[in-house]
């Protein structure tokens, strides 16, 4: 398969060398994460460990990662809130920022002469050592990149753990660059079953997970902002304790496609004051005021986290709007 990066060729060789001479790798996703962060970790591990490296995976908060994403080969070897090996790289996959590694950022912090970050948010500034951050479909198409120099040969393990982060990072391919394609088709020659990939990461929820579903959709409102329709929804602290991440994920999905809406927003209670907000559009570069607010991401995909009271954190994000939609 052609080079997807051909433009950073000398970037992927140098973080290829880096890698090579280490005595061993801890490899660490984000915090709640998702499909592109478990399949871009445990791609990389299991591709270091072929060609001789000692890797682990590695994920900053004490539980596990949700039901949905149990299908991903090596997702049950992933370590959570464990010690870090003191010696050898640390390498952060789809980890927009430090604090997205959790109760690992201080300690990356002090020692970010050992870390090298691969990500594909373009609101990433860069933590490491080393910083491989190209804006493109997920963090696996980098890794699959990665993989070239590294002299890593494909199988059909590797193969299911790069195409999870690919077709749920481009919303089963709704979005993105014809290279996807091209990944996608070279992953499916390794006898996967894309049917039953989407219906593994996707698609089981249960019958409480619709009835909460209906109570987010149900709060929707609507407000405009300069030129800007921007619709609200509201997942409370208890319903959100209930929900599968599916299900999380499908209201923020609706918020991307409401018919007469530019930017969709779904506010996340995590506690009475402790909020998650996620940001959907297709008109206004959302990944502008989520780095505003101290967040990140993508134009049409981004978040951040915010303290106050509902209506506080809502006046905030109108304010960072419409300062982004006046930028442009």
């Amino acid at each position: 398969m052609a080079l997807l990066f051909p433009q950073v060729e000398a970037e992927f060789a140098e973080i290829a060398r880096a890698i090579k001479n280490a005595s061993k790798v801890a490899v660490l996703a984000h915090i709640k994460p998702d499909a592109d962060a478990i399949g871009s970790a445990c791609a990389l591990v299991r591709g270091l460990q072929q060609i001789g490296i000692g890797a682990r995976a590695y994920i900053g908060q004490p539980f596990p990662h949700a039901d949905n994403l149990r299908s991903i080969p090596g997702v049950d070897e992933v370590c959570y809130a464990e010690p870090l090996p003191d010696e050898g790289l640390i390498v952060t996959v789809d980890c927009a920022s430090v604090d997205r590694t959790g109760c690992y950022q201080t300690e990356l912090a002090a020692q970010q002469e050992r870390v090298i970050v691969l990500d594909h948010h373009r609101s990433n500034h860069g933590f490491g050592a080393q910083n491989l951050i190209i804006d493109s479909e997920s963090t696996t198409t980098i890794i699959r990149e990665l993989f070239t120099y590294l002299g890593v040969e494909l199988d059909a393990e590797l193969a299911y753990c790069l195409y999870s982060g690919l077709v749920t990072d481009t919303g089963n391919f709704r979005w993105g660059s014809p290279r996807m394609h091209a990944l996608a088709g070279e992953l499916l020659e390794f006898g996967l079953n894309p049917r039953n990939i989407s219906l593994e990461l996707s698609d089981e929820m249960t019958a409480d997970d619709l009835r909460l579903m209906g109570t987010a959709l149900a709060s929707l409102e609507s407000l405009e902002v300069d030129d800007l329709t921007v619709s609200f929804m509201h997942i409370d602290e208890a319903a959100l304790r209930t929900m599968s991440q599916t299900a999380v994920e499908a209201v923020i999905d609706y918020a991307r496609v409401l018919v007469g809406s530019d930017v969709g927003v779904v506010l996340k209670q995590f506690h009475q004051d402790r909020w998650g907000i996620s940001l959907r559009s297709t008109k206004v570069d959302v990944s502008v005021a989520a780095s505003a607010l101290g967040g990140g991401g993508h134009r049409p995909a981004a978040g951040y986290s915010a303290r106050g009271s509902k209506q506080q954190v809502q006046q905030q994000l109108v304010d960072a709007l419409h300062d982004a939609y006046v930028g442009e």
